[in-house]
């Protein structure tokens, strides 16, 4: 493993403690770099002035009985990889060829952001349950590594 993804891993989860989601276990984050710079980051949460599930003290998919990986749009929180990606947008950065760091697998939304993104490598450490978006990756070339591989 490169002391690089480390470093850069370990700021993902840093990022992931923002998180506004209510559940902990579903707190994530995401570093998008390149040529061992942070370009953007990004968390898991309600969009720009909305009340967040962490202030309602209540998770709507919980409340809804949703299963994780499935219904992503009933939810008040926008994913990681959404908002990191949105951030570089806002403030024109481009992230062509850049690497994401996530503390989960990207949901399939959020491989198709990715994808037309322009990154080019995702390194992630937690599993999701969503087998479209491996389907997505394999199809895409995208170079997608799960982290305690790289130990």
């Amino acid at each position: 493993m490169d002391k690089w993804d480390k470093r850069f891993m370990d700021m993902a989860y840093v990022v992931a403690s923002w998180s506004s989601c209510y559940k902990e276990n579903r707190q994530v984050g995401a570093v998008i770099v390149r040529d061992k710079r942070i370009l953007t980051t990004g968390y898991n949460g309600a969009s720009s002035g909305l009340v967040s599930c962490k202030e309602k003290g209540e998770c709507l998919r919980v409340k809804l009985g949703i299963a994780s990986g499935t219904r992503h749009e009933l939810c008040y929180a926008v994913h990681a990889e959404q908002n990191a990606i949105i951030q570089a947008a806002k403030q024109g950065i481009s992230v062509d060829g850049a690497t994401i760091y996530v503390t989960h697998q990207p949901c399939a939304i959020c491989t198709k952001m990715i994808i037309n993104s322009g990154i080019k490598r995702i390194v992630y450490k937690e599993g999701y349950p969503d087998d479209f978006s491996w389907q997505l990756l394999n199809e895409s070339g995208i170079l997608i590594q799960k982290f305690e591989d790289l130990e």
